[in-house]
């Protein structure tokens, strides 16, 4: 990966692939969950969260000497009775329903999953005998000519009753070209006892894909992205551009919902009933109500948005962020744990930060609340129907009344009382005839002989 990250903590669709696996792990209702690290070990236990219901248990591999050593780590603390299926931190897309078909075929004797590619360069092919059973697993580099022909490979995941497995990985050795300890090497020991593994076979190669460079990975999120665009199409949304859909989480979805391209979902979102979410928008954590409309390069994170609203385009919505019914956030209106009323605006080029503002209030272009006063935050309180004029600074803590009219420019220190007109500004305004214009200075280098000056 060239990385200084854990190659399984890279991320498929915003969590680590190793997340992933563990999520499969959970949904086969696995009843503990060994996973063996190395290199970067600590790394990985420390940024790792088990699933909810899956116990969690950690072995140490401190020589890499193979995947059957790799699983042999984890043998001490597995009971004999136990089925034992071994997973792969950086395959992240295989399905629960594929491994539970393989542990259905496994049984009491065990199995191995298999798939077939067109080019298997670079992986194990599976040697059967002439009536179709198990043989053995040949790695690419100790395989012949023929043996390179075959096309059925290994996905390297196999399960196993925990006594047959501890078993076969003593009796497994490393004569091979890479001096390691092959798990594969289980298969002929298993049909040496006239008891051969069986196969199960994935139906789609690329769900069993191993990542081991960045072009891997990206075909791996690229994968996974269609899958959560199909399901999410499924189940009644309309994507404009399905390959120019990203969905990081999860997502609730009512019915008639309308998704444009390059719209990236994180988090857990809601969408109501007939919500349209335009090109380029960014939801991480977000509730969107009934019949609004996210128009283009808005960014929206931890907010609530009402029904019938809308909200940019270039508008962001930052943590703590609520919009009731009907509001109306514009272009470059960036607000901060403040709530919009039902009906209040904020049509451009505005900051709200720790404000609370009245139904159908009116913020005008360039206004902001100064809710920091270098220490700490202040609230901004604006009333019903209040007009808040261009270019107005309200310097919190300060509160704006009922159908309170705040003069264009005015820098507001003090409440202002409902039903009236507020001003403050600096001076008043002045002309100054026979006023001239600064002239611009001669580029240096200039010797025309000439004076600059007003």
């Amino acid at each position: 990966m060239q990385s200084a990250l854990p190659k399984v903590l890279h991320p498929v669709a915003g969590r680590p692939m190793l997340a992933h696996v563990l999520a499969t792990a959970a949904a086969l209702d696995a009843a503990v969950c060994h996973v063996v690290i190395g290199h970067g070990g600590e790394v990985v236990r420390r940024e790792t969260t088990a699933p909810p219901g899956l116990e969690l248990h950690w072995a140490e591999q401190r020589e890499q000497l193979g995947t059957a050593h790799a699983v042999a780590q984890a043998m001490p603390a597995v009971p004999d009775e136990a089925q034992v299926l071994v997973m792969y931190g950086d395959v992240p897309l295989v399905q629960p329903e594929t491994l539970a078909h393989l542990l259905e075929v496994g049984g009491a004797t065990g199995a191995l999953l298999a798939t077939e590619l067109a080019d298997p360069s670079g992986y194990g092919r599976l040697i059967r005998t002439v009536d179709g059973r198990l043989a053995a697993v040949i790695e690419e580099r100790d395989a012949n000519a023929e043996q390179r022909q075959v096309r059925e490979i290994n996905t390297g995941f196999v399960c196993a009753p925990a006594h047959k497995l501890r078993d076969w990985l003593a009796r497994i050795d490393n004569d091979n070209a890479k001096g390691e300890y092959y798990l594969t090497d289980m298969v002929a020991l298993a049909a040496a006892e006239g008891a051969p593994l069986a196969v199960a076979t994935a139906a789609e190669a690329a769900d069993v894909e191993g990542v081991n460079d960045r072009l891997q990975l990206a075909r791996a999120e690229r994968r996974f992205q269609a899958r959560q665009a199909e399901a999410t199409m499924r189940a009644g949304v309309s994507l404009r551009d399905p390959a120019r859909f990203d969905l990081r989480g999860t997502l609730e979805a009512g019915r008639d919902v309308v998704i444009d391209a390059d719209v990236i979902i994180e988090g857990h979102v809601v969408l109501a009933d007939g919500v349209q979410v335009g090109p380029f928008v960014h939801l991480r954590n977000v509730e969107v109500g009934a019949g609004s409309r996210i128009h283009s390069h808005s960014v929206l994170e931890s907010a609530i948005v009402g029904a019938d609203c809308d909200i940019g385009p270039f508008a962001r919505l930052r943590p703590g962020t609520q919009c009731a019914d009907s509001a109306r956030v514009g272009n470059f209106v960036e607000i901060k744990n403040a709530s919009l009323g039902p009906g209040a605006k904020a049509n451009h080029l505005s900051y709200l930060g720790d404000a609370t503002v009245g139904a159908k209030a009116n913020i005008g272009a360039g206004t902001i609340t100064c809710n920091y006063d270098g220490a700490n935050k202040h609230d901004t309180r604006i009333g019903e129907s209040a007009f808040i004029g261009s270019n107005t600074a309200l310097v919190a803590p300060v509160a704006i009344g009922d159908r309170a009219t705040i003069a264009a420019g005015s820098t507001i220190t003090k409440n202002a009382p409902a039903d009236a007109l507020t001003l403050a500004r600096s001076r008043e305004q002045k002309s100054l005839s026979g006023w001239k214009r600064p002239q611009k200075r001669p580029a240096s280098g200039d010797n025309d002989g000439s004076q600059g000056g007003a």
